[in-house]
């Protein structure tokens, strides 16, 4: 949410090969969710476990990037996905960046939103 995005397309050579002719379809990330949110108990609002990351740490790489940010939960903070220079590099050759794009706003479903598929 804090960092460019980029459309690619394979390119067909030997490295290719060896990926199946498959790519990356997002960064991935350095951390669990519960690890970068920690646990709460949801009857008491209890902290179980805390997380690694804080919200001001997330409001500062947004700040910085000049994203606008509606909703989200600390688990989807930028601080807990690889950076997608180190994945492009990577994969070397076997990608062509056909597009960048710089994101200005990000909306997602608020922290306490309850996901009965995903809970």
């Amino acid at each position: 949410m804090g960092e460019t995005s980029v459309i690619l397309e394979g390119v067909e050579n030997d490295q290719a090969k060896h990926s199946l002719y498959s790519t990356v379809h997002g960064a991935g990330r350095v951390m669990g969710r519960m690890e970068a949110a920690g646990k709460i108990d949801r009857k008491t609002g209890a902290v179980l476990r805390p997380g690694k990351v804080t919200k001001e740490m997330m409001q500062s790489w947004l700040s910085k990037a000049h994203v606008e940010l509606r909703g989200a939960g600390l688990d989807e903070s930028p601080d807990c996905y690889k950076r997608l220079g180190d994945v492009l590099a990577e994969h070397g050759d076997s990608v062509r960046i056909l597009h960048t794009l710089i994101p200005v706003g990000v909306a997602m479903a608020g922290a306490n939103e309850f996901d009965p598929y995903m809970d």
